[in-house]
């Protein structure tokens, strides 16, 4: 009696939960995941810096799904502060949470010794992620910084930058972590 009961009862949940996710599903039809923490960051004081600022913005952001950056809105208090002065590169250690700040500094130094600037901007949005230099490295490393060379203009994370990352907004516990903090100047 117990069998004719579930076995048609086990059958429709089966069948339901096939429908709900088909096992040939294009990831990238999948809509981005619920814990997604999203971050605001304003590049208003970023100078001429403001579109190199946007396209490491679209690099991060077509990266990894954990974390989000928009720009902020008015009125609302930007996570990511982006400015720019005449000193070398650098940003305060992340990973930056809703409701934090870090700053990121365009320093003007870096694109005059002929450093690409959107590689600067994207590896510098790598320390408000969460991410330390990895000083020497190849140019294949976003995060090897100043020691890519001159020449380098790679300015995509690399599988392990892009885990780690992952890692420090993959839980949905955004907020629980505190930022490090500490300011990171890239200079050789």
């Amino acid at each position: 009696m117990l069998r004719r009961i579930l076995l048609p009862l086990l059958s429709a949940l089966a069948l339901t939960l096939v429908s709900v996710v088909p096992a040939t599903a294009d990831p990238a039809e999948q809509p981005r995941r619920m814990s997604q923490t999203v971050l605001y960051y304003d590049s208003s004081q970023a100078a001429e810096y403001t579109s190199a600022v946007a396209a490491a913005v679209n690099v991060w952001n077509s990266s990894v799904d954990n974390v989000r950056l928009e720009p902020a809105p008015a009125g609302r208090r930007a996570e990511i502060r982006v400015i720019t002065d005449d000193g070398w590169p650098r940003a305060h250690l992340g990973p930056v949470r809703p409701g934090g700040q870090v700053t990121v500094w365009m320093g003007r130094q870096g694109t005059a010794e002929g450093y690409d600037a959107i590689r600067i901007a994207a590896h510098e949005l790598g320390h408000s992620l969460g991410l330390p230099d990895a000083k020497p490295g190849p140019c294949s490393s976003l995060m090897s910084g100043s020691t890519g060379g001159v020449n380098c203009t790679n300015r995509a994370p690399n599988a392990s930058e892009r885990s780690r990352v992952e890692a420090n907004y993959g839980s949905g516990l955004a907020g629980r972590s505190v930022t490090d903090g500490r300011l990171l100047v890239d200079r050789l």
